[in-house]
């Protein structure tokens, strides 16, 4: 079990995005509920209870990581950047340290679940940035889908200095028929040392309607797989698609933590991502 700070809630993961931005592709207004500014002060009316956010990229162009750099900078309560650069880029090595010099980025995230070639983080045009990442100190966070976890079991057992966190819990087809590959996936992550995992964005996986009480099984099997190594997460504002608020998925996520791995709660909620992300 991880020591006890003082009781503090890490969000690892929220977004912060404008749509009238440049740079700004996703959401569009085929999603009216999140297509508007979304800011640091919307963020601290929602997470009133948390203490510190991680704040996770939405946009594929650098130029959103420079501005997320920008927004969090000098704000107390951002424990970090996760940002995004194309890694496949011939300059990438370059990128990451200049980017790394940024007293804000913790991380990279490439988006993996919209690349049309599940295997494309493999690449070796792609392995030059990962080795760089991991030498400056940055980790990876996994946006995937089960078809990927074995793509990703491959990725970390190919660099083991490299910290990865898969984002939702590999977004498993919640109450919607077999999840036996997401469980046996998961599982065999969860044995690999340098692979953590966010507790976050499961309600936008159920269908629309469906009782809450449906992602149960797979936050038990999230913490059963990862002990020690799961951080929980809001994944605001997309969370507002599932007709949530901010507080009803925490409170929610806490009671199952802590009916489920009652030691772990100050870990899932504060120190695991304080250890992952390097921030104390």
């Amino acid at each position: 079990m991880m020591i006890q700070r003082n009781g503090a809630v890490v969000d690892s993961h929220v977004h912060l995005w404008s749509p009238t931005a440049a740079f700004h592709q996703w959401p569009g207004t085929d999603l009216p509920a999140i297509h508007r500014q979304f800011g640091l002060d919307d963020l601290s009316a929602a997470g009133r209870s948390v203490d510190r956010f991680v704040v996770v990229q939405a946009q594929p162009d650098v130029r959103e990581t420079e501005w997320l750099l920008d927004q969090a900078a000098g704000d107390a309560r951002i424990l970090g950047i996760v940002g995004w650069l194309p890694l496949d880029a011939p300059d990438a090595t370059i990128e990451i340290e200049r980017l790394a010099r940024r007293p804000g980025l913790v991380g990279l995230r490439p988006m993996l679940q919209n690349m049309p070639d599940a295997r494309w983080i493999l690449r070796d045009c792609v392995q030059p940035a990962l080795l760089a990442m991991a030498a400056q100190g940055l980790a990876f966070d996994a946006l995937v889908q089960p078809h990927h976890l074995a793509v990703v079991h491959i990725l970390a057992t190919r660099h083991p200095t490299l910290r990865i966190v898969v984002d939702h819990g590999a977004k498993p087809a919640i109450g919607r028929g077999d999840d036996a590959a997401w469980r046996g996936g998961i599982a065999a992550l969860g044995r690999l040392p340098n692979i953590w995992c966010k507790l976050s964005g499961l309600w936008t996986e159920q269908d629309a309607g469906a009782d809450r009480t449906v992602c149960r099984p797979y936050i038990e099997h999230l913490l059963h797989s990862f002990p020690g190594r799961v951080m929980w997460g809001s994944d605001w504002p997309v969370l507002l698609l599932s007709g949530d608020r901010y507080d009803d998925w925490l409170g929610y996520a806490r009671e199952v933590v802590r009916s489920t791995t009652p030691d772990e709660v100050d870990a899932v909620f504060g120190e695991t991502a304080r250890e992952f992300y390097r921030r104390r």
